[in-house]
């Protein structure tokens, strides 16, 4: 065990979904080296409870907390943030990083296509939750992990089913529509929303299925980078002093991009959250 690297985020509570593996734990560890506290999640509690410890091994911080839930369904959402809201009346950082690929059309216990339940509505409910705690603890930041691979689509509203890679694709655009609907509406909070591109990651992303996905996996992840490289945007937008305060941006490698076109349709951001508000039970008006 070493101390962590610095004490930069001391004092603040860190967020991370789907954080036992991947870019997930990648950036759980990152940014439990700047010194915060760390609350990683995900569905399985062995799982959470040795990358807590991996955690605090590697970075010498002993303030990592897990809970366990498992995304795809909101009734264990709306429970993770009833836990967390419990535990700690600040949150200052939210990454929602959870996501996978689902090719065989595979469906939540609540009926939805998965790709929807995991990759977006699980972000927006999340999210919405714990909005009040957020802005109670501003300033604070949303961070919303998306892909290179939402360019080249746009979001069918006549079908939220989005099985397959294409349906993947979509719910990367929703998550950058998502953020920057979010920023809006946040404007003079303190609380800001921003999305970013990992890149290419060498990550356990696509392990779940089977057939010609699984054969061709290993020689495309050949040329990835590591999990490391990946959640360096996660952390910089989580910790660095350099982004206080810029809201409703994607980034890539810790600069600001533009995204594609058809993330930046405000009709398209506006739809797609009152379809999500209504999906979830949330309010349309936050």
């Amino acid at each position: 065990m070493r101390p962590a690297d610095s004490k930069a985020m001391e004092g603040r509570v860190c967020v991370v979904t789907g954080a036992t593996a991947g870019i997930g734990l990648a950036t759980a560890l990152g940014i439990a080296r700047q010194g915060a506290t760390v609350v990683i999640v995900s569905r399985g509690a062995e799982r959470c409870g040795a990358a807590a410890d991996q955690i605090r091994n590697q970075t010498g911080n002993t303030n990592v907390d897990f809970l366990v839930s498992d995304l795809s369904m909101q009734n264990e959402i709306r429970r993770l943030a009833a836990e967390l809201k419990d535990r700690y009346p600040r949150i200052h950082v939210l990454v929602n990083n959870v996501g996978g690929l689902f090719m065989n059309g595979q469906k939540s216990p609540a009926g939805i296509e998965m790709t929807l339940a995991l990759n977006h509505l699980s972000y927006f409910l999340l999210t919405n939750l714990l909005l009040d705690t957020l802005k109670a603890s501003a300033p604070a930041r949303v961070i919303n992990v998306s892909s290179f691979v939402h360019t080249g689509v746009r979001i069918d509203f006549s079908s939220m089913d989005w099985g397959g890679w294409k349906g993947y694709k979509r719910s990367k655009l929703a998550n950058i529509l998502f953020t920057y609907e979010l920023a809006r509406r946040l404007n003079g909070s303190g609380v800001t929303a921003n999305a970013l591109s990992p890149g290419f990651v060498a990550s356990n992303f696509g392990k779940n299925n089977r057939g010609f996905f699984r054969l061709v996996r290993p020689v495309v992840y050949s040329v990835a980078i590591s999990n490391e490289q990946g959640a360096r945007t996660s952390v910089y937008l989580a910790c660095s002093p350099e982004v206080e305060g810029i809201s409703g941006k994607y980034f890539v490698r810790r600069k600001e991009r533009r995204s594609s076109d058809a993330s930046h349709d405000r009709d398209a951001a506006a739809r797609l959250w009152q379809i999500s508000a209504e999906m979830t039970g949330v309010s349309g008006k936050n």
